[in-house]
């Protein structure tokens, strides 16, 4: 089922729809809901598409079963989505322009319904979706628990606006518990701070920036965690490289603008050998561009960032379980390294709420720590510089400069030499680590190669389902994964990238790994594909 609930900002809808999956994840469903709306705080069209499947699909649809409209824009947006056994269902006080027939338009006097549980306007979105809810089968006892369990606030009058909401229609389907318990449903940004939380983070600091927001307000709801807001994207990375020095394990969030203020300390951390962990999670630019929508955009900025010979540890999830794993296995490597660690999210992934599974298996990994004593050196050995933080016997003496063995500036050239090798000499150890993890994923076999990355990875799986194709997943980005990647490239003869940019960043990666990129299937609008939109551009592409 595809259901889409809209309304203006500050009139619910995004609460509206994550009732709604709730309630279908109730009975043993999978859900997953994408979030579309504007850069206001009133005002505007919000509206929240919810997909419900039997075993999971993380993609939406271009023809939907419901639209449920709490104004008369939604209405009007959305009426030719409808498919032909689908409804509108909307306020009975909304200016009907939708030139649809009336058997399938239903009417809801929402206005009526609040006033007469002495509710409040803001309750018009629990009258709408009690309406739905009836509609679609579901039974009055699953609503009225999940509502209890939902609502933090004006719970009795909700359900007494729901109870007279739910008696006013009429059921038109029906709807049987699927075997199995409901998942957990998280949007890809709490998912990815869960993975940081199993690997032991301590500290998490941001300046508000959409789309990574959500992990700073998640977070913050954490025992245990201390989250900071300073004044400035600058502040945060600096922030974040004191915390780290002291021992504690520390993350931090932003999108493309803020990222860009925070390079500098990405090469500190470099050079300093501080762990560095951020969740940079991309938007349309460039500049402000249009930041509440989806782009691809700043994976080679990401790739790059950073001044000097370095490199960083760089992983893309596609999906919430994958946030999760994957944020979790920066955290330990930015430790276990001493180097900088970006997830890169993008709008869709970050905002998206997903069913959580039970794959993220991610434990902390304690670091090695050197004997506390007077003659220890912060940059000595072969790679990995011998652990310990400030309080103890030791001098633990960091700097920006290139530096000798115990910390000092140099400007020899010998010592230069030797500690940028020293630096290098760690990513080689990590390049074998990551051989023995997966950093490529294959999901089917076929001639041809379709390579995605991280939130398209929903609608490739959905849009191919019937061809002859074999799908590639990179998780890991830098160090990129040469070697996996040419293995999983075996015996296919030709190779399409999608990617939601309009210069193909993820086919420039592959180029420039001695990878031939034979078509690439791009979207730039902000939005993300549509399982039929995407099926129709690689069937395109494959007849060529």
């Amino acid at each position: 089922m595809q259901i889409i609930i809209g309304g203006a900002a500050g009139e619910g809808s995004k609460k509206a729809g994550l009732l709604i999956a709730k309630l279908f994840n109730s009975y043993g469903f999978r859900v997953f809901i994408h979030e579309d709306y504007g850069s206001v705080i009133k005002g505007g069209h919000n509206f929240s598409h919810v997909t419900v499947s039997e075993e999971g699909k993380d993609a939406i649809n271009e023809k939907v079963d419901f639209v449920l409209a709490l104004n008369s824009d939604t209405a009007t947006k959305h009426k030719d989505k409808i498919n032909d056994e689908g409804f509108l269902v909307c306020d009975a006080d909304l200016p009907q322009e939708t030139d649809l027939p009336e058997e399938k338009i239903i009417k809801i006097p929402l206005n009526i319904i609040v006033d007469e549980a002495g509710g409040i306007p803001l309750m018009r979105n629990t009258a709408l979706v009690s309406a739905f809810s009836k509609i679609a089968g579901i039974e009055w006892e699953k609503l009225e628990e999940v509502l209890k369990k939902e609502l933090k606030k004006e719970v009795a009058k909700n359900i007494e606006v729901a109870r007279i909401a739910y008696e006013k229609v009429e059921k038109k389907r029906d709807l049987e518990k699927r075997e199995g318990d409901p998942l957990p449903l998280f949007s890809g940004n709490q998912a990815a701070a869960i993975g940081a939380l199993y690997a032991g983070l301590e500290n998490y600091f941001a300046y508000p920036m959409t789309p990574s927001t959500g992990v700073l307000g998640f977070l913050s709801g954490v025992e245990g965690v201390r989250t900071f807001q300073p004044e400035s994207e600058i502040a945060v990375v600096n922030a974040a490289l004191g915390s780290a020095y002291t021992g504690k394990r520390t993350m931090i969030g932003t999108s493309g603008g803020g990222f860009a203020l925070m390079t500098e300390g990405v090469s500190f951390s470099a050079i300093s050998e501080i762990p560095l962990v951020v969740v940079m999670s991309q938007r349309m630019g460039p500049a402000t561009g249009v930041p509440t929508y989806q782009a691809q955009g700043d994976l080679l900025f990401v790739l790059n960032s950073g001044h000097g010979d370095m490199e960083r540890f760089v992983v893309a999830p596609g999906d919430a379980d994958e946030a999760c794993q994957l944020t979790g296995r920066a955290v330990n490597t930015a430790w276990k390294y001493q180097i900088p660690a970006i997830v890169l999210l993008d709008k869709e992934l970050s905002e998206n709420t997903y069913n959580l599974g039970e794959s993220c298996d991610v434990k902390k990994e304690e670091i090695d720590m050197a004997e506390d004593n007077e003659e220890y050196n912060r940059y000595e050995g072969e790679d990995i510089s011998p652990f310990l933080f400030p309080g103890g016997e030791g001098v633990v003496k960091v700097t920006g400069y290139e530096h000798d063995k115990k910390g000092i500036a140099t400007e020899n050239a010998e010592e230069i030499v030797a500690m940028n090798e020293k630096r290098l000499r760690k990513y080689e150890k990590l390049k074998e680590e990551l051989k023995e993890t997966e950093t490529v994923k294959i999901y089917k076999e076929g001639p041809v190669a379709i390579i995605f990355w991280g939130s398209t990875k929903g609608a490739a799986l959905e849009a191919t389902k019937g061809m002859d194709v074999k799908l590639i997943q990179p998780l890991v980005i830098q160090p990129f994964p040469k070697e996996r990647m040419e293995e999983a490239l075996i015996g296919t003869e030709k190779v399409i990238c999608v990617e939601t940019n309009a210069t193909g960043q993820m086919a420039k990666v592959l180029e420039m790994h001695g990878v031939k990129v034979d078509e690439k299937i791009l979207k730039y609008d902000g939005r993300p594909f549509t399982v039929e939109e995407l099926r129709k551009r690689i069937e395109l592409t494959l007849d060529q």
